[in-house]
Order: structure tokens, then C-alpha cells, then sequence
């Protein structure tokens, strides 16, 4: 399903929503769309509205700061691209470094996602006890990395401060 970005009315990312929930919005009045899908529409009986990439609200919003993005089974995946952490092949489950059965806790930094296979594979065990390596090592994304991984920003190795960069959708790039 497609992801659309919210913009607050002050054009601060917000979150992401689901299509049917932007143009939800846009119907409603409650946001407007900033970027478009070329060339998409949504058309039925009395509407005609361009399939929204980018909305933003009408109303700003106010949102308390946060410090940590909320870690989620999902959110987890998405940082590590469905890409499992044991072998690189497509990850469906999220791994416990250390599991949960010796202290480990849902986590940022002691879960992974993994593969069905693997995740068998090293059952109750650390990846030592187990002698598997992990192929990178897990991070805690701040609230807006997670939100540019959401919309599907790629991950990129640069030598920026974080040691972690992130190359733009073509329709999220500022224009040179």
C-alpha cells in the first residue's frame, strides 16, 4: 500500500498515512495535496483528485517533542529494509539478540530483522552461542530517520557526522 507524508501546516513532517487516509483528508478539506503522483488519479462519481504522495494540514498541529522514535515490530523491519540481519535474504520475523527468555527487551539496538530460517535457526541462543554473525549492527533511529524510512527513503553509507546518510525520493529532493 502506498505511504503518503503529512505535512503540519508550518510544513514540519508529521507522519505517514496510508492513501484512503490522505485522500480522506483532502476530501474533507482537512489537508491539501503538495506533491502528486504524475500522472494518478482517483476519479469516481463526483471527485477527481490527484493521488496524493505529499498532503499537508490545513490546521497546525501541535506535537510534544520526542526524543526516541517508538520501536515497533514494523519499525524495525523497515529500518532493516526486510532485510535479514543473519543472511541478507528477505526478512519477515524480528530477532532478539539477546532473547527475551535471558533479559533481552523489544528494543531498538537488541532486535533485528531476520529471516524465518535463521530466526529458527538461532532459537534461545545469542548469535554466538549460535555462531552466527550479524551482517550489520542494529541502530536506534531518531524520530525523523524513521519517519524518511517510512516514505521510503534508502539507506546510504556517506561520511556524514552520524556515520549514516540517506539519499532522497525524487519527489521529496530539494531542487538544486
Amino acid at each position: 500500500m502506498r505511504e503518503t507524508l503529512v505535512l503540519n501546516a508550518s510544513f514540519e513532517p508529521l507522519s505517514t498515512v496510508s492513501l484512503r487516509r490522505a485522500v480522506v483528508l483532502v476530501m474533507q478539506e482537512k489537508a491539501v495535496v503538495e506533491q502528486a503522483h504524475p500522472g494518478l488519479r482517483i476519479r469516481a462519481a463526483a471527485i477527481d483528485v490527484p493521488v496524493p504522495q505529499v498532503i499537508r494540514l490545513c490546521r497546525y498541529i501541535k506535537v510534544p517533542f520526542r526524543r526516541q522514535a517508538p520501536w515497533s515490530r514494523r519499525g524495525v523491519l523497515v529500518r532493516d529494509r526486510h532485510r535479514c540481519a543473519y543472511c541478507g535474504r528477505r526478512a519477515t520475523t524480528v530477532d532478539h539478540v539477546v532473547p527475551r527468555s535471558r533479559g533481552g527487551g523489544d528494543t531498538w539496538l537488541n532486535t533485528v530483522a531476520s529471516c524465518a530460517e535463521d530466526n529458527h535457526r538461532k532459537a534461545d541462543r545469542t548469535p554466538e552461542q549460535a555462531g552466527m554473525r550479524l551482517l550489520s549492527k542494529p541502530f536506534e533511529p531518531t524520530p525523523a530517520d524513521a519517519l524518511l524510512l517510512a516514505v521510503g527513503v534508502r539507506h546510504r553509507e556517506s561520511s556524514t557526522a552520524s556515520g549514516r546518510g540517506y539519499s532522497l525520493p525524487e519527489w521529496l529532493a530539494l531542487p538544486a
